[in-house]
């Protein structure tokens, strides 16, 4: 039975659901604002979308003094409740009985209730809802027998609090980098200038076919120069700008950016800022130059 007191006076819902659970999350407004509960309505949106709007809003929004909490529905109830619970704060639940919203809130001090549009009836799903309206943090539940939790269990709820929050903040292996795997490659390592060309250092991590990490310093130039074999780059951090001089071409590159030249085509490099890129060359590493640095930076400078 719902309470329709003055217990929720300081709560509003934030609902929304996609085409699969629209009518069932219109049913659950009306219900909620018949308890004089405030919601915010955002209507129907694409799939999973809709989860992360929700999500956004109850991640940010309850510093106000008012409680928020969410309301979703698709049509499983499980792709909204993931995409919600991708934002800090935000521990939205899939209840797909009354149940479920008991447990979740006495459990996981749920925030956001999400519903299957396809296999709930609008009848059990009100239920379901006033549970979760009702229901307090660390309350008997079904998965307590409906008695109350053991002193160690309290105080692992009680932790819970905090400690979710924290969890994905902090890298608990030391061993593991959130990096990328060829920035690894260069962590920790020692490069070797390459006297040939200026402000550039480098370190192989494969001889023949050669693998290398390549940094050079803003500014630097590559002055025209070739190789046997064609290569693979890969920026890791900087920007550059590459001339193919055999074909005419140019062509800037940031971080992410891929550029694949072959075996003897004629190339001259200009480094806009310090930059460090991934190369894989088809075969052994050479280098032969095409021209000297100065004639390289007078070339550059009547550009």
């Amino acid at each position: 039975m719902s309470q329709k007191n003055s217990d929720h006076h300081r709560l509003k819902f934030v609902a929304g659901a996609d085409a699969f659970g629209c009518a069932l999350k219109d049913t659950l407004v009306s219900h909620l604002r018949s308890l004089n509960i405030p919601v915010e309505d955002l209507g129907t949106d694409n799939h999973y979308s809709i989860g992360a709007k929700i999500g956004q809003i109850v991640s940010s929004g309850n510093n106000s003094g008012t409680e928020i909490r969410g309301l979703l529905a698709c049509g499983t109830g499980v792709g909204v409740s993931i995409f919600a619970n991708k934002f800090p704060g935000v521990y939205a639940a899939t209840c797909l009985t009354p149940a479920d919203a008991v447990n979740a809130r006495s459990i996981n001090n749920a925030n956001v209730i999400a519903f299957s549009g396809i296999s709930a009836t609008p009848n059990a799903a009100v239920e379901t809802l006033d549970n979760f309206l009702n229901t307090p943090f660390k309350s008997p539940c079904p998965a307590s027998n409906s008695e109350p939790w053991p002193e160690n269990i309290q105080s692992f709820l009680d932790k819970s609090l905090t400690e979710m929050p924290k969890i994905g903040s902090t890298n608990p292996n030391p061993n593991f980098s959130n990096s990328c795997v060829l920035c690894d490659l260069a962590s920790g390592r020692e490069f070797t200038p390459v006297e040939i060309m200026p402000g550039g250092s480098m370190k192989i991590v494969r001889e023949s076919p050669t693998a290398a990490v390549v940094r050079f310093s803003g500014g630097s130039v590559e002055p025209a120069h070739h190789h046997s074999y064609g290569h693979d780059v890969v920026v890791m951090k900087g920007r550059k700008i590459v001339w193919n001089m055999s074909k005419n071409e140019r062509c800037e590159l940031g971080v992410g950016d891929y550029l694949y030249t072959p075996g003897g085509d004629v190339h001259r490099v200009k480094y806009l800022e310090d930059t460090e890129f991934f190369i894989r060359w088809d075969g052994g590493w050479d280098i032969m130059l095409d021209e000297d640095l100065a004639t390289a930076l007078t070339d550059l400078d009547q550009e």
